[in-house]
């Protein structure tokens, strides 16, 4: 009897070929691994270090060829691309019709063996809110896992929106008055904090207390009961969002340590975690330690070391630290050089700058050279563009953008303590006495730079580095660790 592994391996190679698809061994390696693995029946991360939309084939195909039903929690835009691509024609190819997505009709899927592709918040709600598995005993496959730690926080967050307050104050008319003075004083407190990139703050005891003596106030309403719950919960942190523009807050609640909280629901069945990078090292220890795993499980990572993948890299040396008066304006004149210099041979070029402030001054500066070719964080750009974006605007899009030839990055990408979720994560580990910097604050780094040059390899381009901590700091040398594999250089062309 022929084996998943083969039949995958003959079946997806005919199909490329048939569809006048590219493919690479990579490609193939994937799907048999994939195979493999759901023949042992077993739990596993694969780390694709490729953009996880190049690989969709390679885990469809073994799903649909598999003698089991198989759950697949995929994004919504994930699943449009397969509604509108792959899906027709793998149906037309292997004669494959049971495949269904986002069904939550307990009855429909009673003995149901095929494909049922469903969206994180249809997954998390089942279990959350219904209390129950989606094609529970069955293997469950994760695509974008990379977003699991942000896909649970962000569903299990508890909101007071403007909606909110209006229906309190419709419904409890006798306390209108208290409402209105705890709205109001959670305004003013908000708008007195100092601004900052994220219009986003943590907040403090004296605006937990207000929210605490209106929900002690009006026991009987179930969603102040949920508010209470959650400020009262250590593992909850309380923060605010505002629009200074729309005059207008929300505030939020959101779970710190998903550990328990996840793990219950990823040890009921075998599950493959599939992501560009989940973690920065190939045991994915951190990865699995935020989402709650705890068994032991295969962890694989596809090898880098190719011709293909690897970049060059440029390291400025002796230049002010980011944290001194002399950085900014140094740091620009270094950008306005390399783009002059290098730009005729090497676009498009993008320049990593998370400060917004000094991202405008060096879009200033380079527009009075190159003009419209420079964009600040735009989605359509040509080839012959500069793009000056963030870390977080170019991990998201890079997928959407063009290859870059150069990259130019002025700071590594060490999370923001402006952000609340970063300060709040900082404070869990000083309050268990642990060191936040090695164990929080350089793994994420380290993996939002892997993340941050897919794209780049993908254009055998150029990296210059322009943050001197890399030089003369400990923590540098792990910085080049990650960076693997690149040819180190003494000019850019």
């Amino acid at each position: 009897m022929k084996s998943l592994e083969a039949e995958v391996h003959k079946s997806l190679k005919e199909f490329l070929k048939q569809c006048r698809k590219p493919f690479g061994e990579s490609h193939l390696t994937m799907a048999r691994l994939i195979s493999h693995i759901l023949c042992l029946q077993r739990s596993a991360i694969i780390q694709t270090n490729s953009s996880i939309s190049y690989y969709g084939l390679s885990y469809l195909f073994p799903s649909l060829l598999f003698n089991r039903p198989i759950l697949l929690v995929a994004p919504l835009s994930i699943q449009h691309n397969f509604k509108r691509r792959e899906i027709p024609y793998l149906r037309q190819w292997l004669k494959q019709h049971n495949i269904i997505f986002n069904e939550t009709c307990e009855k429909r899927l009673n003995n149901f063996h095929g494909l049922l592709i469903v969206s994180p918040h249809i997954w998390l709600h089942s279990y959350f809110k219904e209390q129950k598995y989606l094609l529970s005993n069955t293997l469950t496959l994760i695509d974008r896992a990379d977003h699991l730690e942000k896909w649970t926080r962000n569903y299990l967050t508890v909101t007071i929106t403007p909606r909110s307050w209006k229906n309190l104050e419709d419904n409890y008319l006798y306390f209108s008055t208290l409402i209105y003075k705890v709205k109001s004083f959670l305004k003013y407190s908000i708008s007195n904090y100092s601004d900052n990139p994220y219009q986003q703050y943590l907040l403090g005891l004296e605006e937990k207390k207000s929210l605490l003596t209106l929900c002690k106030s009006i026991p009987q309403d179930s969603f102040l009961n949920l508010v209470e719950e959650k400020i009262l919960d250590d593992n909850y942190f309380l923060w605010a969002s505002i629009s200074r523009q729309k005059r207008t807050f929300l505030i939020h609640l959101s779970p710190l340590d998903l550990f328990s909280t996840l793990s219950p629901l990823l040890h009921s069945f075998n599950t493959i975690f599939i992501g560009e990078i989940l973690d920065y090292n190939k045991s994915a220890l951190i990865y699995r330690k935020n989402v709650g795993i705890r068994e032991k499980l295969l962890c694989l990572k596809l090898s880098q070391n190719q011709l293909s993948k690897i970049v060059n890299l440029y390291i400025y040396d002796r230049l002010p630290m980011p944290n001194t008066s002399r950085f900014q304006e140094t740091l620009i004149l270094h950008i306005k050089k390399i783009v002059h210099g290098s730009y005729s041979q090497l676009k498009p070029i993008l320049i990593i700058i998370d400060d917004i402030p000094l991202k405008k001054k060096v879009a200033v500066s380079l527009t009075s050279e190159f003009g419209s070719k420079i964009k600040i964080e735009k989605i359509k750009i040509e080839n012959n563009y500069i793009l000056i974006s963030s870390w977080k605007f170019w991990k998201n899009n890079q997928d959407k953008l063009p290859p870059p030839k150069l990259l130019i990055i002025a700071t590594l990408p060490f999370p923001s303590l402006e952000n609340p979720l970063v300060s709040s994560k900082v404070n869990y580990y000083k309050k268990q006495y642990k060191d936040w910097f090695y164990s929080y604050l350089l793994p994420t780094a380290l993996q939002e730079m892997q993340r941050s040059l897919i794209s780049l390899r993908a254009s055998k381009g150029t990296i210059t580095l322009l943050d001197n901590r890399i030089n003369y700091r400990s923590y540098g040398k792990r910085f080049l660790a990650a960076l693997q594999p690149y040819v180190k250089i003494s000019y850019i062309k």
